[in-house]
């Protein structure tokens, strides 16, 4: 009799948790579906378990399948599954990723509404483990009250005042790189594969940004992060199948081992820095991440009992977010802007007329000279327009919502695809995927027919915190290259914009540079 309790009890067990998986797996879904469905938004239907994901994969896979002719429509490469689908259900249309729905949002008023003038009704979403284990628990994936706390703190540090007192280093970083290219050439010419290259440039000031008197212990750490990011890109392109990053594979365990190195040594800094800090003047020098969060750090907060309001690692976990975000947005676009100039030699005389008249052919620019370049904020802004680091943005309803009309329910997940409303050409005109820097003559708000069609660094109180220093170092770079350089695509050079994690050149950047005479826009002109 017992035994037959046992057994049923297990079999009711059993029942419930098929039912459970049964409403989360399929009638849940189905439901969103129809709900959907009533209000006019379509979308390629729902499949057990797997949602669109096999057919997102494939489409992905396709259109990187092989490079594309030299144009700057890439958004049926890039995101090819909302290339297509657009076609078939309109801009706006609902998506699987498994279970989970995701509604695509592309209209600048809706997507102004969801960033910015109802931003408290959605949240980010939940990184994957991979990018969170990179992203660290920063500024990047914190919400309500600690994230507007460390917002506060942090902000000092990207100020233009603050950042203008890093141009010396910033300048003299490039110049380095300048001269080991000097030192390659062949008869005044070289081949460089820029995209790496800026990662190591973008990876000093970083450096210093977050480390301030710290720098070379700082270098260490990012460094270890960076080849962290490098088999975190390879785990993306390989892993097939859930709880693959907790087998003991060869890259998992030196992930994991990266992992408490990077960790260790952030703590080691940290407690240095600590250590000196009555002795340290930080007043005399830019505002690096790791002093003002120390500093925070050192405050009391009655509130909390006297305890710290920020923690040695809230502190480690700061400089992880920043670097991941920083080096690698940077060093994108400058490789995008590089590439773009190299396809339009037009551009680059334009661009080096400028440099030459505000800065000289061979001075160091100086902080007052970089704010009179506007012809290459232009360029870089434009550069931001067709190729964006982050192609997407994700926001989580946290209620039932309305949005534009439609009925949202909670925990539906929009889908704010950047890279679209940047090539819409409804938004921009006819030339929309042409390289134009003329049409942000105005500034950034009459660029288009909409003033909020131009997101690279998103909307609202989460936009890029980091935004003004990645734009600093690369009109920087760009000038002094301009100066001192013209340069053209490599025969080797194939256009392959792809998506991980990041917007990159599937296939490297090869450039090939060519030293300037003593009349730069003439040699230019006879290359």
């Amino acid at each position: 009799m017992k035994g037959e309790m046992i057994v049923s009890l297990l079999l009711l067990v059993s029942l419930v948790a098929v039912l459970k998986v049964f409403m989360v797996l399929w009638w849940k879904p189905k439901k969103i579906e129809e709900h959907f469905k009533k209000q006019g938004i379509k979308g390629p239907p729902y499949c057990f378990l797997i949602g669109n994901a096999k057919e997102i994969v494939n489409l992905m896979m396709e259109a990187s399948s092989k490079p594309m002719p030299f144009s700057h429509n890439i958004l049926p490469r890039v995101l090819s599954f909302y290339h297509q689908w657009k076609k078939i259900y309109g801009a706006t249309f609902l998506i699987w990723f498994g279970p989970m729905a995701r509604l695509t949002i592309a209209d600048p008023d809706l997507i102004r509404e969801v960033l910015c003038s109802k931003s408290e009704l959605y949240e980010k979403n939940e990184a994957h483990p991979l990018i969170k284990q990179l992203e660290g628990d920063g500024l990047l994936s914190l919400k309500g009250e600690k994230w507007a706390l460390h917002r506060k703190i942090i902000t000092p540090t990207f100020h233009m005042d603050n950042l203008k007192l890093l141009v010396p280093v910033a300048t003299s970083s490039v110049l380095k790189m300048l001269d080991k290219w000097l030192g390659m050439s062949d008869s005044g010419e070289v081949e460089i594969e820029v995209s790496q290259w800026y990662q190591n440039l973008t990876q000093e000031t970083m450096t210093r940004t977050a480390f301030g008197n710290n720098y070379e212990d700082g270098k260490h750490i990012f460094q270890l992060q960076t080849r962290q990011f490098v088999l975190t890109s390879e785990a993306f392109q390989k892993i097939s199948f859930p709880g693959y990053r907790f087998l003991p594979t060869t890259r998992n365990r030196e992930c994991w081992k990266l992992q408490k190195e990077i960790k260790k040594n952030l703590m080691k800094v940290i407690e240095k820095r600590r250590e000196n800090w009555d002795d340290e003047k930080i007043k005399n020098g830019p505002k690096d991440l790791l002093g003002l969060m120390i500093e925070a750090a050192s405050n009391r907060n009655e509130l909390l009992n006297f305890s710290p309001a920020i923690t040695a690692r809230d502190i480690a976990e700061e400089c992880k977010s920043f670097f991941f975000a920083g080096e690698q947005t940077t060093s994108n676009l400058l490789t995008w802007a590089t590439v773009l100039l190299a396809m339009h030699p037009q551009w680059q005389v334009i661009a080096r007329d400028e440099v030459i008249n505000v800065c000289g052919p061979r001075d160091i620019p100086t902080k007052d000279c970089v704010s009179k370049l506007k012809m290459l904020t232009m360029i870089i802004n434009e550069a931001l327009r067709l190729y964006p680091p982050i192609v997407a943005s994700i926001r989580r309803a946290k209620v039932d919502v309305e949005l534009g009309g439609y009925k949202i329910p909670r925990g539906t997940e929009l889908l704010i695809p950047i890279l679209a409303v940047h090539h819409d050409q409804t938004i921009w005109g006819n030339d929309v995927n042409e390289f134009n820097p003329n049409r942000f003559s105005d500034g950034v708000a009459h660029a288009a027919k909409h003033p909020l069609a131009f997101i690279p660094f998103g909307l609202g109180v989460r936009t890029c915190i980091g935004q003004n220093l990645a734009i600093l170092q690369a009109k920087l770079t760009l000038a002094l290259i301009l100066q001192r350089f013209c340069f053209e695509l490599s025969p080797k050079y194939q256009h392959a914009p792809t998506v991980l994690m990041l917007l990159y050149p599937q296939y490297g950047a090869p450039i090939i540079f060519k030293v300037l005479e003593s009349d730069p826009t003439t040699t230019l002109a006879t290359n």
